[in-house]
């Protein structure tokens, strides 16, 4: 009777696949690989999706078996990239959804824009926060208190405004009753080719050890995430790499570093990527052969930042540019992800134990 279901089950994931999304369907294949145990520790944890661009950070949640209930994003472009890859289309403007009306869960994730706060010291809690969107993010957390928290930012998220905006943060945070870690990690120590430093903050309801995860020092190279034959639509004009040139011999005449930064697939990993790269490719050009430098392919960013080949791109190269240079480093993602899961894990035994 048992492997009659278990046929039964394995038939129903099959014919599920050819109907699946495409990221849906990489992981239908994982787990037909015998690996359904690696892929859902996180089976029966429900998350949300806030200031979800184009689904980033969910991607290494939902591989962990974790079920998404909710997304927000207000980017028209980044919603329609958003809906291609997981079918569902993420609400508005967070700041216009009542806490109420999100359904219950156990871990927020967010990565949220850097905005100063008006208070120096916290006084009101939360209320400090008012007027910006880590309000909003109190404001769900005070109401349905979440087991776990997942926030990412920029690493000058830190210093901002002397360090008051980092400050005010973990203290809130520590204040709605959460035991809060950080961490700078950088992608280019987690198997991608790219120079980018991120802070990583983790928080949880209960007081769980938590340890981020070790860099992997897996090798790679820009190479890795080249197309061998690329559009020669991606080859700068003259006018504008000689105007790379020039400014960049200017800087140097000033003593700086500024100026455009070449690339070629030997190179150990290339410059942060950003939402400005469709402008002129200036922080990441690929040299050619005989030939002007080229900008890297959407495609070629997506794999920058980690994202699967499966990954659909349904926007102009203008959109998709801002969006993988807005987004998170998947694998650093889905590092954290796996320590989320071993701590609350951990914490789940000890409660059994102890019972």
């Amino acid at each position: 009777m048992k492997k009659i279901i278990n046929s039964a089950e394995r038939m129903k994931e099959e014919i599920s696949v050819s109907s699946a999304l495409p990221l849906q369907r990489d992981l239908f294949r994982g787990q037909n690989k015998g690996i359904l145990k690696r892929l859902n520790p996180l089976k029966g944890y429900k998350f949300i999706d806030l200031f979800a661009g184009i689904g980033g950070i969910r991607i290494p949640f939902d591989e962990l078996g974790a079920q998404c209930v909710f997304s927000s994003e207000w980017d028209k472009y980044s919603k329609i990239t958003y809906q291609a890859n997981f079918g569902e289309q993420p609400h508005g403007d967070i700041t216009k959804i009542q806490e109420r009306d999100i359904p219950a869960f156990d871990i927020l994730l967010a990565g949220f824009p850097c905005q100063p706060f008006s208070h120096a010291g916290l006084k009101k809690g939360f209320e400090d926060a008012r007027g910006t969107l880590f309000y909003d993010i109190c404001r769900i957390v005070d109401f349905h208190k979440p087991s776990v928290l997942f926030l990412e930012n920029v690493k000058g998220f830190r210093g901002h405004n002397k360090g008051n905006t980092f400050r005010v943060v973990k203290e809130t945070l520590i204040s709605l009753g959460y035991t809060v870690y950080t961490q700078v990690l950088n992608a280019r120590d987690f198997g991608l080719p790219q120079n980018r430093e991120r802070i990583y903050i983790v928080a949880f309801k209960n007081k769980i050890v938590f340890d981020f995860p070790v860099p992997n020092n897996a090798t790679a190279c820009v190479g890795d995430v080249l197309d061998k034959v690329v559009d020669k639509k991606y080859t700068i004009s003259d006018r504008l790499w000689q105007g790379h040139q020039r400014r960049k011999k200017e800087h140097q005449e000033k003593g700086n570093g500024f100026g455009y930064s070449i690339f070629d697939a030997k190179s150990k990993y290339t410059s942060t990527i950003s939402a400005r790269y469709y402008k002129d490719g200036s922080e990441i050009l690929i040299r050619q052969k005989n030939k002007n430098p080229r900008k890297v392919t959407p495609k070629e960013a997506a794999r920058l930042q980690g994202f699967p080949d499966s990954f659909v791109i349904p926007v102009s190269d203008v959109q998709a540019y801002k969006q993988f240079g807005n987004s998170v480093s998947v694998p650093v993602i889905k590092a954290i992800a796996e320590e989320i899961s071993d701590a609350l894990n951990r914490d789940s035994q000890n409660e059994k134990q102890e019972a």
